[in-house]
């Protein structure tokens, strides 16, 4: 597989960073402070990362993974990565991200409103609906009886396939989910976002990055994402 850019390098790029480079995808690692920031980065993930700009990173190959929060995806210059895929693994928190009423009033979902900024990308989101210690923790080479699933969602069926099979090479295997449109069935507070990945369903909201993860089946995954009811996302809490 071609090069992998990797816009941010904060713990979610850094996971799939090495999960790439653990199945031998060379990866270009970039973020908003320059590439000199990631030299140890890059030595620690050895010799197939190396560091870019932020448009390195984006002509690097077919495929690019953004993980930058929702309120910094317009920085990411568009024309760059025109043509091209884009993993975009951010979700909307309120919380951290104070209100945005496009999304507040759930007139677009958080990739239908990441994707008008990106004209002429195919945008997937990917890797949305699991933390980042968990796919770490969870991934498993094809074939694995405890091989667990993510969701996806896309509006090009072509792009779709191929994000599918790269994150089929990293570890593990996919649920089309739809288009950009109903990619609020695994976005945050409904039941096919996190909790799924928990080992202990009970787990304090407090204590979710350190809790431990539990393999999550295709099937049981896409009975979630069918069964999934719309957050009220100007009533969400976090």
């Amino acid at each position: 597989m071609s090069t992998l850019g990797i816009i941010g390098s904060g713990v979610m790029g850094t996971v799939l960073a090495r999960l790439a480079v653990g199945n031998g995808i060379p990866v270009v690692m970039s973020n908003s402070r320059g590439p000199e920031s990631l030299a140890g980065l890059v030595a620690d993930l050895g010799p197939l990362a190396t560091a870019g700009t932020v448009e390195q990173a984006s002509r690097a190959g077919e495929f690019v993974v953004m993980a930058v929060p929702v309120t910094d995806y317009r920085r990411v210059p568009a024309a760059p990565l025109r043509g091209r895929t884009l993993l975009d693994t951010s979700n909307y928190y309120p919380i951290r991200d104070g209100r945005i009423e496009e999304l507040d009033s759930e007139k677009l979902t958080t990739s239908e409103l990441i994707q008008q900024h990106f004209d002429g990308v195919h945008l997937v989101k990917a890797f949305s609906g699991i933390l980042a210690h968990h796919i770490a923790q969870l991934a498993r080479p094809s074939g694995h009886p405890e091989r667990s699933a993510v969701a996806i969602a896309g509006n090009d069926a072509s792009a779709k396939a191929g994000a599918s099979a790269l994150i089929h090479t990293i570890g593990f295997d996919t649920v089309d989910a739809g288009s950009l449109a109903d990619s609020w069935r695994f976005e945050p507070e409904t039941s096919a976002y996190t909790w799924l990945y928990m080992a202990d369903k009970n787990t304090a909201f407090e204590d979710r990055t350190e809790a431990l993860g539990a393999p999550l089946s295709a099937a049981a995954l896409r009975t979630a994402l069918e069964n999934a009811e719309r957050v009220r996302v100007a009533e969400r809490t976090f």
